[in-house]
């Protein structure tokens, strides 16, 4: 399963500053597009979406369109007494994660906020992505003072490589409360029933309160009650999701998202109150499920560029400080780029750090357009335009446009993964083999050279090294994995290069 990618300040980049931003710019390397004449931007938007339905857990609707999935997980808190069933596996295992989940369902809201004008008819199956992921964060969050963070022993899982629908691995269901606090996974989770309030408020108006009362009862309980999750649920999370950077950066994040949902003056006060002890301008070229410095700057900025928040400047200089830190020619020694043109940073599944922060530029790249604002890094002033055009190289690279001409979207292209490091995907679907397989009968499928036998089309793996080079093999799973919090912010970057190729 995929993990953070803790930044190494020690590596050296990959290539001279000035040939990556000429690379960049410039797009030497174009074999797949060659081939092709460019990219499908809508048919990967589509099966980016399409991807969130093979991690469903739980009842399948009638119009699920991955087929070879069954109903999974039927019967998950029932040690607990609550309903936890449904939901998303969040990579290639069977464990659910509340943490990873939620920041998935803000960057799925996100996108749609964002972006969903110019997804056209995959609009619909976007926001049922996004439904999917905050009926279970309701249900986690369902009673006062607790949320319900995981589902399953990720060590019991480990040791198995079976399908979801075969499961028989503890589904051990792990809890904060006011005695075990974790504001860290409660304000992410606060923070996407916020943001996913947005996406309802016009499309189901009641759905839409519930979310964002539920937002403000877990952030607050969150604020109260502070602490870090991994520190009385360390052996459950660690060194899965644990969490390394601190519950800090989500405190911002959540109120952020409740400010955006609300516009309730009492957000934007504390905000402002907690800037300084809340770190807003620490680690500013980090953007994941673990860290969301770049993103709180980035969001928060909307408003100062709009001519709305002069109040909250001090975030856009944040903002353009993070621009400047992955410009490349400028960029801080933490962020790579590789001899094909791809952001790396050190650390397993490279493209969750790709997709995010490539998210970033795209949106802040539009909050400056509409205000007719650039970036100025020392001598260097990045446009609105470059800044689309550095999101979208790193896109297009995704799709097809690197060293290996290979897309890392399965099902997209003509040379993609085929071996992904995902139980479901690897071994046989109920509809082919429908005799149970146990726990290590599936190690067989899992050591196998022969490309998996359902695609999971559209999951993008979390990607080449630092070089551009690729094993298409399960056990590299640093490489071969999919993840949700790859796709998430991927589907707004499809949406919005669907209309602007």
């Amino acid at each position: 399963m995929a993990r953070k990618a803790l930044p190494s300040p020690t590596a050296s980049p990959a290539l001279p500053a000035l040939a990556v931003l000429l690379l960049l710019l410039h797009h030497p390397l174009r074999p797949a597009a060659a081939a092709g004449g460019g990219h499908e931007y809508f048919d990967a938007l589509h099966k980016s979406i399409l991807f969130f339905e093979g991690q469903r857990s739980g009842e399948l609707p009638p119009d699920q369109r991955v087929r070879w999935r069954r109903d999974s997980a039927l019967h998950d808190g029932a040690t607990a007494g609550v309903d936890l069933t449904g939901g998303y596996y969040d990579a290639g295992d069977n464990v659910k994660f509340g943490f990873p989940m939620a920041f998935t369902a803000t960057l799925l809201s996100w996108s749609v906020i964002d972006f969903g004008r110019t997804m056209g008819p995959e609009l619909r199956n976007a926001v049922k992505a996004v439904r999917w992921a905050t009926d279970y964060l309701l249900k986690a969050t369902a009673v006062p003072g607790v949320v319900y963070v995981q589902v399953g022993d990720a060590y019991s899982d480990h040791n198995c490589w079976e399908r979801p629908e075969d499961m028989d691995t503890l589904r051990t269901v792990y809890r904060i409360d006011r005695a075990h606090p974790g504001s860290d996974v409660a304000g992410e989770t606060a923070a996407a029933l916020a943001a996913a309030s947005i996406v309802f408020r016009s499309r189901d108006p009641g759905y839409s309160r519930l979310l964002l009362d539920r937002a403000v009862k877990v952030f607050a309980f969150a604020d109260k009650y502070r602490g870090a999750y991994s520190g009385s649920l360390r052996r459950a999370v660690c060194p899965f999701y644990c969490d390394v950077n601190g519950y800090q950066d989500e405190l911002l994040w959540g109120a952020a998202w409740l400010h955006k949902a609300s516009r309730r003056r009492l957000y934007r006060e504390y905000i402002m109150r907690n800037e300084v002890v809340l770190h807003a301008g620490d680690t500013i070229n980090e953007f994941g499920w673990d860290n969301k410095h770049a993103g709180i700057n980035v969001l928060i900025s909307k408003e100062v560029l709009m001519g709305r928040a002069d109040y909250f400047k001090s975030f856009k200089a944040n903002a353009d400080g993070f621009i400047c830190s992955v410009l490349p020619g400028l960029s801080h020694p933490q962020v790579q780029y590789s001899p094909g043109g791809l952001i790396f940073k050190a650390g397993g599944s490279n493209m969750q750090h790709v997709t995010s922060l490539s998210f970033l530029l795209l949106a802040y790249s539009n909050y400056l357009s509409h205000a007719n604002k650039a970036v100025h890094c020392g001598g260097t002033s990045a446009s609105p335009a470059l800044l689309r055009q550095l999101a979208k190289r790193q896109v297009d690279y995704i799709l097809g446009d690197n060293p290996l001409g290979m897309s890392y979207m399965v099902g997209y292209g003509a040379r993609y993964p085929q071996r992904i490091h995902h139980r479901a995907s690897s071994l046989p679907s109920v509809r082919a083999h429908p005799a149970r397989i146990g726990c290590k009968a599936g190690s067989r499928y899992f050591l196998s050279p022969d490309p998996n036998p359902n695609p999971l089309v559209g999951a993008v793996v979390g990607g080449p090294n630092v070089t551009d080079a690729f094993p298409d093999s399960r056990p590299f799973f640093q490489e071969s994995e999919p993840t949700t919090y790859i796709n998430a912010p991927l589907v707004g970057l499809l949406g919005y290069f669907s209309a602007h190729p």
